[in-house]
């Protein structure tokens, strides 16, 4: 993403775009911005139109508006694809992103062909909402950068944190310079709506592979089970010795899991064999 320039939606949203082919669309967590994606943005543009950008309330995007929900982060998406005259794209969420992808799918399956889940939650345990409150209560009292040392300790294994200083700075001062306001309204959505449209998953009919690390504590194998259950036309895959972050520290494993799935249900796309 280095060398390709930063641009704006006309709201706002910036973004970066780069290759041609069929369109995908990667979304960031709670927190984080597009930048987490270099590695998947410069293999995935040498066969696919390549979008990334900032959620709202992160990165250089505008801030959410007053009363958000997260359908305006959907419809941020669809801003971003209108105005870069997309029709449809396989929209790719880590994290918070995932609930932002699942909402596509549901509220706006015209412009997904495909969805990948990274990293993801669904339905938390009593115990799992209450430690994501409690962080909600730190960031709220403290600001961005209440627990952010915790977060790094959850998302990337102790010997990645030592042996890549450089991205361990990179993303504390990536959490810890977010806007106060828009950390906390896409925090407290990111810890209310993992059950978003639970029980409308079965019309979701495009291919979805749902992944996570099986050593993240927040966005369980479990949780992956459950939501690929949920699913008419779902894969999961569980990450052996791999954390939430693993994106970034397991960047050819992440990048291969997303091309490889999309090679073989672009095709299938392309041959008109996918429900429309």
């Amino acid at each position: 993403m280095h060398t390709h320039q930063a641009r704006e939606t006309p709201a706002g949203t910036r973004y970066w775009r780069a290759g041609h082919g069929p369109s995908v669309v990667l979304i960031h967590g709670v927190g984080l911005d597009a930048t987490i994606w270099s590695a998947q943005f410069a293999a995935l543009a040498e066969r696919y139109d390549v979008i990334a950008y900032d959620m709202l309330g992160h990165g250089a995007s505008p801030r959410p508006p007053s009363g958000c929900t997260l359908e305006d982060y959907a419809a941020q998406t669809c801003e971003l694809m209108d105005a870069l005259q997309i029709d449809t794209a396989a929209i790719v969420g880590f994290s918070m992103g995932g609930l932002v992808a699942r909402l596509m799918a549901l509220d706006h399956p015209q412009r997904c062909w495909a969805l990948v889940i990274l990293a993801s939650v669904f339905e938390r345990s009593p115990s799992q909402v209450e430690g994501v409150g409690e962080r909600l209560a730190q960031v709220r009292a403290e600001g961005p950068a209440a627990n952010v040392d915790s977060a790094i300790e959850r998302w990337f294994s102790p010997a990645y944190r030592a042996t890549h200083p450089q991205a361990i700075a990179r993303i504390r001062d990536m959490v810890a310079s977010n806007d106060p306001d828009g950390y906390t309204v896409s925090y407290a959505l990111f810890g209310s709506e993992h059950n978003v449209g639970r029980d409308r998953l079965s019309q979701i009919d495009v291919p979805v592979l749902v992944a996570t690390g099986d050593d993240d504590p927040g966005s369980t194998p479990a949780m992956a089970r459950r939501l690929s259950q949920r699913l008419a036309n779902a894969e999961c895959r569980i990450l052996p010795a791999m954390r939430h972050m693993f994106v970034m520290e397991h960047p050819r494993v992440a990048t291969e899991l997303i091309a490889n799935f999309l090679t073989i249900h672009h095709s299938a796309h392309s041959r008109g064999e996918m429900q429309s």
